[in-house]
């Protein structure tokens, strides 16, 4: 299942008000990031060679395989994450316009 493209939404915090609509959506992202293991999570798929990573690589994070798909599901929900199953593993990726969002809106040299 692959998550809806997230376009970057915003102007850098410093440069420009947000939107209502603009900051909900952020704020969804942000929510889902500020749990530390689906922050843990969120970075093993960012970080990982390829740009990918099967569930099986990456869900040694402390807790049990449900829970790890559990907090992968919030992330995919949120639109950082998007997946696809192959066989019997799903794989996961970083949707590239989310980093580059996060990145912008976080740009406090513009």
């Amino acid at each position: 299942m692959l998550a809806p493209e997230v376009v970057p939404c915003c102007p850098p915090l410093t440069s420009a008000e947000l939107s209502e609509a603009d900051a909900a959506r952020m704020a969804t992202m942000f929510k889902a990031l500020g749990d530390p293991v689906r922050l843990r999570l969120f970075s093993k798929v960012a970080s990982h060679p390829g740009g990918e990573a099967c569930v099986c690589d990456i869900q040694d994070v402390g807790v049990s395989q449900p829970t790890v798909s559990h907090h992968l599901k919030k992330l995919r929900e949120a639109g950082l994450l998007a997946s696809e199953r192959r066989g019997t593993w799903v794989y996961y990726r970083v949707e590239p316009s989310v980093l580059a969002g996060l990145a912008r809106l976080l740009d406090l040299n513009r």
